[in-house]
């Protein structure tokens, strides 16, 4: 077992940031879809209701990305300072053999394909 004993802050925020943003368009239909239908069955019908809708669709993903990455940066940060304290998360870690694409040389430079 190896010990993950810290983690780059940035690098961290910039995949959550990355996942978050992609969460949010997956999910940005289904949001437009049940705020259309909401405005459609209430009682009092608002006529800008599917528009706040489309442009709330548009904006969740960058939303969405945004948080993601803030959060990111400061949960990668604490953890960090938490792992300084009382150890990192154990990983177990298994060695792959290298690829060999053709046209490259690997890292034996002797090496042929």
């Amino acid at each position: 077992m190896q010990v993950l004993r810290s983690v780059g802050v940035l690098s961290f925020a910039k995949m959550a940031g990355a996942v978050y943003g992609a969460l949010g368009l997956a999910f940005a239909p289904f949001v437009v879809l049940l705020a259309v239908i909401g405005s459609m069955v209430g009682s009092r019908q608002h006529p800008l209701g599917p528009v706040f809708s489309i442009v709330f669709a548009i904006l969740m993903p960058v939303i969405y990305a945004a948080m993601g990455f803030v959060m990111g940066a400061i949960g990668a940060f604490v953890y960090n300072l938490v792992a300084k304290w009382i150890g990192g998360v154990e990983v177990e870690l298994a060695a792959t053999s290298p690829t060999v694409i053709a046209g490259t040389v690997g890292p034996s430079a002797g090496a042929t394909i």
